[in-house]
Protein backbone atom coordinates (compact mmCIF):
# COMPACT_ATOMS: atom_id res chain seq x y z
CA UNK A 1 0.00 0.00 0.00
CA UNK A 2 2.21 2.71 -1.15
CA UNK A 3 4.51 4.37 1.03
CA UNK A 4 3.40 2.48 4.01
CA UNK A 5 6.40 0.35 5.69
CA UNK A 6 5.11 -2.79 6.76
CA UNK A 7 6.42 -4.89 9.32
CA UNK A 8 8.68 -7.64 9.23
CA UNK A 9 7.31 -10.72 10.67
CA UNK A 10 10.04 -11.55 13.64
CA UNK A 11 12.02 -14.54 12.78
CA UNK A 12 12.39 -17.63 15.27
CA UNK A 13 15.46 -16.81 15.99
CA UNK A 14 14.79 -13.50 17.01
CA UNK A 15 12.12 -14.65 19.23
CA UNK A 16 14.67 -17.64 20.74
CA UNK A 17 17.12 -14.69 21.58
CA UNK A 18 13.96 -12.36 23.02
CA UNK A 19 13.32 -15.38 25.45
CA UNK A 20 16.81 -16.08 26.54
CA UNK A 21 17.07 -12.68 27.50
CA UNK A 22 13.80 -12.09 29.42
CA UNK A 23 14.26 -15.37 30.52
CA UNK A 24 18.06 -14.17 32.01
CA UNK A 25 16.96 -10.66 33.02
CA UNK A 26 13.63 -12.56 35.61
CA UNK A 27 17.09 -14.66 36.81
CA UNK A 28 19.09 -11.53 37.68
CA UNK A 29 15.93 -10.27 38.81
CA UNK A 30 15.20 -13.43 40.74
CA UNK A 31 19.04 -13.05 42.19
CA UNK A 32 18.69 -9.06 42.86
CA UNK A 33 15.45 -9.37 45.15
CA UNK A 34 16.80 -12.64 47.32
CA UNK A 35 20.22 -10.89 47.89
CA UNK A 36 18.60 -7.45 48.90
CA UNK A 37 15.81 -9.02 51.34
CA UNK A 38 18.37 -12.00 52.86
CA UNK A 39 21.51 -11.66 51.70
CA UNK A 40 20.85 -15.32 50.52
CA UNK A 41 20.62 -16.53 47.05
CA UNK A 42 19.08 -19.94 45.90
CA UNK A 43 21.76 -21.84 44.15
CA UNK A 44 20.51 -22.92 41.47
CA UNK A 45 19.88 -19.43 40.35
CA UNK A 46 23.50 -18.83 38.99
CA UNK A 47 24.27 -22.08 37.27
CA UNK A 48 21.04 -21.26 35.42
CA UNK A 49 21.68 -17.57 34.73
CA UNK A 50 25.26 -18.85 33.46
CA UNK A 51 23.60 -21.42 31.02
CA UNK A 52 21.22 -18.75 29.82
CA UNK A 53 24.33 -16.18 29.10
CA UNK A 54 26.19 -19.02 27.26
CA UNK A 55 23.63 -19.84 25.12
CA UNK A 56 23.10 -15.75 24.31
CA UNK A 57 26.95 -15.40 23.46
CA UNK A 58 27.05 -19.15 21.48
CA UNK A 59 24.23 -18.31 19.61
CA UNK A 60 25.56 -15.22 18.83
CA UNK A 61 29.06 -16.15 17.79
CA UNK A 62 29.24 -19.27 17.49
CA UNK A 63 30.30 -21.97 19.91
CA UNK A 64 34.19 -22.26 19.01
CA UNK A 65 34.00 -18.28 19.68
CA UNK A 66 32.05 -19.18 22.80
CA UNK A 67 34.50 -21.70 23.99
CA UNK A 68 37.34 -19.07 23.84
CA UNK A 69 35.87 -15.80 24.91
CA UNK A 70 34.44 -17.99 27.68
CA UNK A 71 37.56 -19.66 29.11
CA UNK A 72 39.22 -16.39 28.44
CA UNK A 73 36.98 -14.78 31.36
CA UNK A 74 37.20 -17.50 33.47
CA UNK A 75 41.03 -17.44 33.83
CA UNK A 76 40.26 -13.51 34.32
CA UNK A 77 37.95 -13.85 37.25
CA UNK A 78 40.33 -17.00 38.38
CA UNK A 79 42.95 -14.61 38.95
CA UNK A 80 40.89 -11.31 40.28
CA UNK A 81 39.80 -13.73 42.96
CA UNK A 82 43.15 -15.46 43.75
CA UNK A 83 44.47 -11.70 43.71
CA UNK A 84 41.06 -10.71 46.40
CA UNK A 85 41.73 -13.79 48.29
CA UNK A 86 45.60 -13.54 48.59
CA UNK A 87 44.91 -9.46 50.30
CA UNK A 88 42.11 -10.48 52.21
CA UNK A 89 44.15 -13.90 53.95
CA UNK A 90 47.57 -12.07 54.26
CA UNK A 91 46.99 -8.22 54.25
CA UNK A 92 43.69 -8.10 55.99
CA UNK A 93 43.87 -11.65 58.10
CA UNK A 94 40.56 -12.81 57.65
CA UNK A 95 38.68 -15.25 56.05
CA UNK A 96 37.30 -14.72 52.16
CA UNK A 97 34.46 -17.09 51.55
CA UNK A 98 31.58 -15.93 53.05
CA UNK A 99 33.13 -13.29 55.33
CA UNK A 100 34.88 -10.80 53.02
CA UNK A 101 33.23 -12.45 49.43
CA UNK A 102 30.05 -14.34 48.98
CA UNK A 103 29.70 -17.99 47.41
CA UNK A 104 26.80 -15.93 45.88
CA UNK A 105 28.76 -13.42 44.28
CA UNK A 106 31.20 -15.62 43.28
CA UNK A 107 29.37 -17.70 41.35
CA UNK A 108 27.14 -14.63 39.60
CA UNK A 109 30.76 -13.41 38.46
CA UNK A 110 31.25 -17.32 37.01
CA UNK A 111 28.01 -17.26 35.39
CA UNK A 112 28.48 -13.04 33.92
CA UNK A 113 31.66 -14.51 32.64
CA UNK A 114 29.60 -16.91 30.24
CA UNK A 115 27.83 -14.28 28.31
CA UNK A 116 29.86 -11.68 26.84
CA UNK A 117 33.14 -11.59 24.35
CA UNK A 118 36.31 -11.04 26.83
CA UNK A 119 36.33 -7.08 25.87
CA UNK A 120 32.86 -6.33 26.52
CA UNK A 121 33.20 -8.57 29.67
CA UNK A 122 35.66 -6.36 31.05
CA UNK A 123 33.97 -3.30 30.16
CA UNK A 124 30.69 -4.48 32.32
CA UNK A 125 32.46 -6.45 34.82
CA UNK A 126 33.94 -2.94 35.64
CA UNK A 127 31.01 -1.23 34.80
CA UNK A 128 28.77 -3.59 37.43
CA UNK A 129 31.68 -3.06 40.13
CA UNK A 130 31.53 0.90 39.46
CA UNK A 131 27.81 0.67 39.65
CA UNK A 132 27.56 -1.21 42.69
CA UNK A 133 29.50 0.89 45.22
CA UNK A 134 27.70 3.81 43.90
CA UNK A 135 25.00 1.74 44.63
CA UNK A 136 25.75 0.33 48.13
CA UNK A 137 27.11 4.28 48.80
CA UNK A 138 23.52 5.63 48.39
CA UNK A 139 22.00 2.58 49.76
CA UNK A 140 24.18 2.86 53.33
CA UNK A 141 23.03 6.48 53.57
CA UNK A 142 19.65 5.31 54.14
CA UNK A 143 20.09 2.16 55.78
CA UNK A 144 22.17 0.05 58.01
CA UNK A 145 23.43 -1.97 55.59
CA UNK A 146 26.33 -3.74 56.38
CA UNK A 147 27.51 -6.08 53.77
CA UNK A 148 27.38 -5.03 49.86
CA UNK A 149 24.76 -7.39 48.09
CA UNK A 150 27.34 -7.45 44.92
CA UNK A 151 25.20 -10.74 43.34
CA UNK A 152 22.17 -8.39 43.30
CA UNK A 153 23.49 -5.25 42.62
CA UNK A 154 25.39 -6.79 39.27
CA UNK A 155 21.88 -8.75 38.77
CA UNK A 156 20.28 -4.93 38.29
CA UNK A 157 23.64 -4.01 36.40
CA UNK A 158 22.75 -6.68 33.61
CA UNK A 159 19.37 -6.25 33.70
CA UNK A 160 20.17 -2.59 32.90
CA UNK A 161 22.15 -3.49 30.57
CA UNK A 162 20.13 -6.30 28.07
CA UNK A 163 17.21 -3.41 28.62
CA UNK A 164 19.61 -1.00 26.91
CA UNK A 165 20.62 -3.76 23.90
CA UNK A 166 16.75 -3.63 22.92
CA UNK A 167 16.92 0.14 21.79
CA UNK A 168 17.73 0.72 18.08
CA UNK A 169 21.01 2.13 16.77
CA UNK A 170 22.49 0.30 20.19
CA UNK A 171 25.84 -1.58 18.98
CA UNK A 172 25.83 -5.34 19.95
CA UNK A 173 27.20 -6.55 22.88
CA UNK A 174 28.87 -9.32 21.19
CA UNK A 175 30.65 -6.93 18.26
CA UNK A 176 32.74 -4.96 20.64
Amino acid sequence: MGNRRERQPKTDNQRLVFILQLLTMMGCGIVAVQDFKDREVIWICFPIIGVLLACLHAHRLGFDHFVFFALNNIVLVSCVLALLWTITKFVFKKEFLNVSFGLGDMLFIYAFALGFPTVTFIILFVGSILFSLLAFIILKMFTQAKTVPLAGFMGIFLISVLLLAFLPNTPSLYSI
